[in-house]
């Protein structure tokens, strides 16, 4: 059975037993844009304990609030009892909830376009705050009082942003000027909560206009003040004829294929966050200079990812990106051996990504990407090599101790490996052998 064949069998469920049910928010507006939606919620006057005494499978995740979890057909189902809220003390949860019915819970939601209601089995639409017009009109719109709406959940400044860009919509001017009067309080917010939604916003094809937004709105120098700063910071015309770093990062982000994954986007926003403090100008020729803003960018990246609480893996991955990204510059006159290593790094596929996105936001070069890629090719065409020939037992045993030498011996051992100059274990073993004869 399909998702939403399961939410209706919910639904009338629910409605069999005496209670409205509708299917609510994003579920709905994606709907009457013509779009599948991937999930839906349902809101319904039935109260928590019946929620569960109708359903086998219910996780009460939020129950004093009136949210329940139906888990029916494989799948999982935010059901919600109509409510309205009140007293909200620390702009995210409400002090008092009082469960009501279907017109107060649309009034007491963030935005008129998630504020419809719609019936599931009927199919009849319920608009009791405007959001068909809004949705027509391609607006974002708080419900009644901007300034009200984002004091009850400050995480709304964002994900008003987040909706434009990702639906292509404007913000409405009254809901726009609370944004930006407002920005400011998205720094009491939890950091897992602003990373989830900044990671929707940098989600191709709608991340270079969410970043631009994000700046408009003002909230960008509290979520991140580092890619603010690049805002001002001048490039030589020669390597970057776009113009500013911050318009550099615009121009990548639109570069970014459809199946993009979720370390790309911000391998992009810090791959430069370093050169606002690397920046330097060379007083004969005027050029720009940036020197060593991959090495600073990488330890930079490192410390905005940890705020905002990314997984150890991504930060390691995107850190690592960072700091390779300026070694495509010199791929051309690369040792054979070097050149393979850096194929072999796990963060290539990552670091090669970010790099045609380097070119395609500044000169708009591919020539040393596409060289990179033929050697991929090549390396990929030749399996054994991968595999080093020895290791640091195999040198035990020909009588190398443990210690640096032994590393030295190693890393030589694969370099000539990469070289194509050692092409077995046995040849290999040999070279150590002649090269221990000889020391």
């Amino acid at each position: 059975m399909s998702l939403r064949a399961t939410a209706t069998t919910i639904a009338a469920r629910l409605q069999q037993a005496g209670h409205a049910a509708f299917f609510v928010g994003g579920s709905v507006r994606d709907q009457l844009l013509g779009k599948e939606p991937h999930d839906f919620d349902i809101a319904t006057g039935a109260k928590p304990d019946e929620i569960e005494a109708l359903f086998r499978k219910t996780i009460p995740v939020g129950k004093k609030f009136g949210v329940i979890i139906v888990r029916e057909g494989g799948h999982e189902f935010q059901v919600a009892t109509f409510r309205a809220e009140a007293d909200y003390r620390d702009g995210r949860r409400p002090e008092h909830v009082e469960f009501t019915d279907a017109v107060e819970d649309a009034r007491r939601r963030d935005f008129t376009i998630n504020g419809l209601f719609l019936e599931p089995v009927t199919g009849k639409l319920h608009d009791w705050v405007g959001g068909e017009a809004d949705l027509k009109a391609r607006v974002i719109r708080t419900i009644g009082a901007p300034a009200e709406r984002f004091a009850e959940d400050y995480l709304r400044l964002l994900r008003a942003v987040r909706l434009a860009a990702q639906l292509g919509f404007e913000i409405e001017a009254e809901t726009f000027a609370a944004l930006q009067a407002h920005a400011e309080k998205i720094s009491g917010t939890a950091a897992e909560r602003v990373r989830e939604e900044l990671m929707k916003l940098f989600r191709p094809p709608h991340a270079a206009r969410g970043l631009r937004l994000l700046r408009a709105s003002g909230l960008l120098r509290h979520v991140l003040p580092e890619v603010e700063a690049t805002v001002g910071c001048e490039q030589s015309a020669d390597h970057h004829p776009e113009g500013t770093v911050f318009e550099h990062l615009c121009l990548m982000l639109e570069q970014l294929p459809a199946d993009a994954g979720e370390e790309l986007p911000w391998a992009v926003l810090m791959h430069d966050i370093a050169k606002p403090l690397t920046a330097s100008r060379d007083a004969a020729t005027g050029a720009i200079h940036f020197y060593g803003h991959e090495k600073i960018g990488a330890e930079l990246a490192e410390t905005i990812l940890r705020r905002l609480k990314f997984p150890r893996q991504q930060i390691e991955d995107i850190c690592a990106a960072v700091l390779h990204h300026m070694q495509f510059k010199d791929v051309l006159q690369m040792r054979k051996a070097t050149l393979r290593r850096m194929i072999l790094r796990e963060t290539f596929p990552l670091e090669m990504a970010l790099h045609r996105a380097d070119c395609l936001g500044s000169h708009r070069r591919l020539d040393h990407y596409e060289f990179v890629k033929a050697q991929a090719e090549e390396l990929a065409r030749q399996p054994q090599l991968k595999p080093p020939l020895l290791n640091g037992a195999d040198l035990m045993a020909l009588g190398v101790a443990p210690g640096p030498r032994m590393g030295e011996l190693l890393h030589e051992l694969r370099d000539r490996q990469l070289a194509e100059e050692l092409k077995t274990a046995e040849e290999a073993k040999e070279w150590v052998k002649q090269k221990l004869a000889a020391e």
